[in-house]
């Protein structure tokens, strides 16, 4: 059985009632680097991404989750993007919005939560991240999870006019 509930965190879907919660995370410039944002999003925006949030994987390319404890409180986002059906692989990223929230072991339940749920039920090969090289948290949370670092992206991305090196990390479904 297929199940995106684990004894700390569940996942969920995307919900109108998130638009608060979702315009908070994306227009934190202390996470942008994480997600590559350049620019703030307004809440039109993000009412219109949520009105577009139901459709499918396949024919959007993404799938993004809410973390909620059983209290029914978002503590973060984990998301699946560039979803390739030819090649049966997809992207990770994940946050836990709050640090006091941080290495409680919820992010580590939803991102197995996600890797069982992308193995099992859409069955893709693999799983891959993308992790600034010193960001030791993410590193931990994914390499404790079986990814692998399989390379170094030099001077990778630029943040604060700082060219900084990237870590591009796998999991194989074998």
């Amino acid at each position: 059985m297929i199940t995106l509930k684990g004894k700390l965190i569940y996942l969920r879907a995307l919900e109108p009632e998130d638009l608060d919660f979702i315009h908070t995370i994306e227009n934190d410039e202390s996470i942008w680097e994480l997600s590559s944002t350049m620019t703030p999003y307004s809440k039109y925006l993000i009412k219109q991404y949520l009105e577009h949030a139901h459709k499918d994987i396949f024919e959007v390319k993404q799938l993004r989750l809410v973390i909620s404890d059983y209290q029914d409180t978002a503590l973060g986002m984990i998301d699946l993007f560039d979803f390739d059906f030819k090649n049966s692989r997809a992207g990770v990223g994940i946050l836990v919005k709050e640090s006091k929230n941080r290495q409680l072991g919820y992010g580590s339940e939803a991102l197995q939560l996600l890797v069982n749920y992308s193995f099992k039920h859409l069955g893709l090969h693999q799983l891959y991240c993308n992790i600034s090289e010193n960001n030791d948290a993410s590193l931990k949370l994914f390499t404790s999870q079986g990814f692998q670092k399989i390379g170094l992206k030099k001077e990778w991305n630029c943040v604060d006019t700082v060219f900084k090196n990237e870590y591009f990390l796998q999991l194989l479904n074998n």
